[in-house]
């Protein structure tokens, strides 16, 4: 499909406005609840409360408007990231303690979104644009990781500090996405609670990153 196509000509008046806002969090609570195979546009009308010419005035495709509250969730999603940013609250903590910090605020952010990280997630197997738009999320999100983590390069015990954080980051971010995809007992016959989860990665980082003899 050409992006032309999936382009979304946005309301410019308040109460267009409000409706297409009820529009996209129809669709997102859709996703949410029943998947992507509940996604119709005439699901996202009697969610939302709308007339079909309300989407119609907005986008003329299934895609386009799926794009659309894709972008409005992940959005949400990102909002949330902002708490990975370097800043004071990462600083003055011991090396392991600021790992497992920073790996458990990584793997929260998926745990409170996962209803709507699910279906996502499961759909980027077969849906190319949704895994393009979602690489380039997590890429950003493993810069963030890397970056917060930079005052740490010369604790790490690796040739290579930064080629090291984003391989952690990598087994972190790829550790969490099965679990909101597939549930905590698809990868482990060990079923964990999210805390113990979170615990059991930060602690499997902190360990990599600092405590790992070179070979």
């Amino acid at each position: 499909m050409a992006d032309a196509e999936l382009e979304i000509r946005p309301p410019k008046q308040r109460r267009s406005r409000e409706a297409w806002n009820r529009v996209l969090d129809a669709g997102v609570a859709i996703l949410e609840e029943d998947g992507y195979e509940a996604f119709t546009i005439a699901a996202v009308c009697a969610r939302a409360t709308v007339a079909p010419p309300a989407i119609y005035a907005r986008t003329t495709s299934k895609e386009a408007l799926f794009l659309a509250v894709y972008e409005h969730g992940i959005a949400r999603l990102v909002a949330d990231q902002e708490a990975l940013d370097p800043a004071d609250h990462w600083t003055d903590r011991e090396p392991a303690e600021l790992v497992r910090a920073v790996v458990a605020e990584t793997v929260r952010i998926a745990l409170r979104h996962q209803r709507f990280l699910r279906p996502v997630v499961l759909l980027s197997a077969s849906h190319p644009e949704i895994r393009r738009r979602g690489s380039r999320y997590s890429r950003a999100l493993g810069e963030q990781f890397v970056a917060v983590l930079a005052p740490l390069r010369d604790r790490f015990t690796h040739d290579d500090a930064d080629a090291a954080t984003s391989t952690c980051f990598d087994t972190v971010f790829a550790t969490t996405m099965i679990r909101v995809a597939y549930g905590p007992g698809f990868a482990t016959a060990v079923i964990e609670d999210d805390e113990a989860f979170v615990a059991r990665l930060g602690e499997t980082a902190a360990r990599y990153l600092l405590s790992a003899a070179p070979d």
